[in-house]
């Protein structure tokens, strides 16, 4: 029996719902922390910076790669933040607003380890601006973004600010060159 023949039938209490996402965010941050961790420790800074850089920028050009065809698909244009939001493949249903700085659940893991390995502080605060940044490029191909506020480091949100970039705009990206 495949996912074809297979009817989800059900409600699940939101509490759950929100309980499982931050469960597979959770793990999804522990993963990054000791990816990160093991370049880190085998290459120094500056190589682990370029390695995680790198990775973080395909990944994120893969998903825009997708979300773009899936926009384009529905008859969207790709030139706003608004058809990105209708695209969108993150489970916000685990980022609760109201929970303030605990809103997100990776920065919840990475502030811990953060104590431990202060280095870490930097990583976990590039994934954010890396994937952001390269996924609102590639999909649009004419906006960029700065995160203003990250609550990996303080606040209890986190704001970003988009723009236009003739940059972008002539295919040149923040943190990397597409493939």
């Amino acid at each position: 029996m495949g996912k074809d023949n297979f009817k989800i039938e059900g409600n699940v209490p939101r509490e759950l719902m929100v309980e499982q996402v931050r469960k597979a965010a959770r793990q999804f941050a522990m993963q990054y922390f000791h990816f990160s961790k093991v370049l880190y420790e085998r290459y120094g800074l500056e190589t682990a910076r370029d390695l995680i850089r790198q990775t973080v920028f395909e990944l994120g050009v893969d998903r825009s790669d997708q979300l773009r065809e899936k926009a384009l698909n529905k008859g969207l244009k790709t030139d706003s933040v608004k058809d990105f939001m209708e695209v969108i493949d993150l489970p916000f249903t685990g980022w609760i607003p109201e929970w303030g700085e605990d809103h997100c659940p990776y920065a919840v893991i990475w502030r811990e380890y953060m104590k431990d390995y202060p280095w870490f502080k930097e990583f976990a605060t590039f994934y954010c601006d890396v994937i952001d940044t390269t996924t609102i490029e590639n999909f649009s191909k004419c906006l960029s973004h700065k995160i203003k506020q990250n609550v990996i480091l303080e606040g209890t949100e986190c704001t970003r600010e988009y723009f236009e970039s003739e940059a972008v705009k002539r295919g040149e990206y923040t943190y990397g060159r597409k493939q």
